[in-house]
């Protein structure tokens, strides 16, 4: 029987390689065999053996490199099983059945991550498939993990990936960076993307670590190649400022034992200047963008600025948050952009008016941030009673493990006399 991750070393090594590298090994396999089912069932199937050999043999040297030639070898096994061959399975079967060829250099890996994005936000899907498809492909998450973060049943999202999955095969959707003429029609379903890619990295939405910084490095990498191909777009330089202002904190986020510190208490002198100074910058230029309202990604920007330029959190500027928050709404008026902003006021007004803000926020009761979020300020707000009930509540709703070790400590603390919201306010 094979043992859990958390007592078992191959495994818990095996489970945080899979979800970096997922993308990197699946872009490969789609390119090589120009099939998205195949490619997805020859990696997962390629998976499952590994968990099995590395829990008894130890991790390889190259665990990226075993991945991708034992899921060729895979996919080749997957064609020769099938009784009619197309021209074109035939000619993948040639192209994978080369032995140990090479694994492709680290760009031309980057370059296939890329055309997956651009496969995964095909006009013809739907924007809730892309998301889907965009999650399960790109983050690396399992289908029950997409289903949770989309509020759907496993099974239904499993038939949804199912159909996309055949879209993509029947629609002949290519596995390429699209032309400059097809550009903006994909372009927002590509930003989104990347901004998941990038909340799954620096919030984990499960398993051992809070924080993955291989997806946050790559959806910043993905951002700064889209600039390139789309030069001058408010909305990408506007998200490439967002990232950077965002990242700059990853390095304080954990303590030396790695358990997340909430942004009131992190050490500011950790923080990457280099990444501020860069944020900031395309800060300047999407804010001189002529437009009468911001972009959204350029407003949220501007909030993950004020954090960043502030010496302590208590000299933070609330007021000027707030007035952030309220053009957000403006332009992307959503319950989470709600939540941010109620918890901004709570801040400003005190945490009674930010309680207030949250009861005419609908559709995030189950919602772990929105759970939190009233969990700390009912403490704040002297409501003892309910704010244990509310720690109990985000506790049994799914999470990554130290954001739920971070909630049992705040619960045993019986709420202290003045506490302070654990989470980044900024984060939309």
């Amino acid at each position: 029987m094979t043992q859990p991750a958390e007592n078992n070393p191959g495994r818990a090594a095996l489970d945080r390689l899979v979800r970096d590298e997922w993308p990197r090994v699946l872009a490969s396999l789609v390119r090589s065999t120009g099939s998205f089912q195949l490619a997805e069932d020859a990696v997962q199937d390629t998976v499952v053996r590994a968990l099995d050999l590395w829990s008894n043999e130890g991790v390889p040297p190259e665990p990226r490199a075993w991945l991708i030639v034992a899921a060729r070898r895979r996919a080749v096994d997957l064609l020769r099983r099938e009784g009619k061959r197309t021209d074109k399975e035939r000619a993948s079967i040639d192209l994978l059945d080369r032995g140990d060829e090479p694994i492709p250099e680290t760009e031309e890996l980057g370059d296939d991550v890329l055309r997956l994005l651009f496969t995964c936000c095909h006009p013809t899907l739907a924007v809730e498939t892309q998301t889907a498809l965009a999650l399960r492909s790109l983050c690396g998450l399992t289908t029950a993990e997409v289903a949770r973060a989309l509020l759907m049943s496993e099974a239904a999202m499993a038939k949804r990936l199912v159909r996309a999955r055949q879209k993509i095969a029947v629609a002949g959707i290519p596995f390429r960076v699209p032309g400059p003429k097809e550009l903006p029609q994909r372009l927002q379903g590509v930003l989104s993307t990347i901004y998941l890619l990038f909340n799954e990295g620096y919030h984990a939405t499960a398993g051992e670590h809070p924080l993955r910084h291989q997806l946050t490095s790559e959806s910043i990498r993905l951002a700064a190649l889209v600039d390139e191909v789309l030069p001058g777009e408010v909305a990408v330089i506007g998200l490439r400022s967002l990232l950077y202002l965002q990242d700059a904190r990853s390095t304080a986020r954990l303590d030396a034992e790695g358990e997340l510190v909430g942004l009131p208490d992190q050490d500011r002198s950790l923080w990457d200047l280099r990444e501020i100074r860069a944020g900031m910058s395309l800060l300047g230029v999407a804010l001189h963008h002529p437009s009468e309202f911001p972009h959204p990604y350029v407003a949220q920007a501007a909030i993950a600025a004020c954090h960043d330029i502030a010496p302590t959190w208590e000299a933070t500027n609330w007021a000027a948050i707030v007035s952030w928050y309220d053009a957000l709404v403006a332009v992307a008026d959503t319950p989470v952009v709600r939540l941010n902003r109620a918890i901004a006021i709570g801040e400003l007004e005190g945490p009674s008016a930010g309680l207030a803000e949250l009861e005419r926020i609908e559709h995030l009761t189950s919602y772990p941030p929105f759970v939190t979020a009233r969990a700390e300020l009912l403490a704040r707000a002297g409501r003892d009673a309910e704010a244990r009930a509310e720690f109990r509540a985000a506790i049994e709703l799914p999470g990554n493990d130290a954001t739920k070790r971070e909630l049992v400590r705040r619960l045993a603390e019986s709420v202290e006399s003045n506490p302070r919201t654990s989470a980044d306010p900024d984060g939309t």
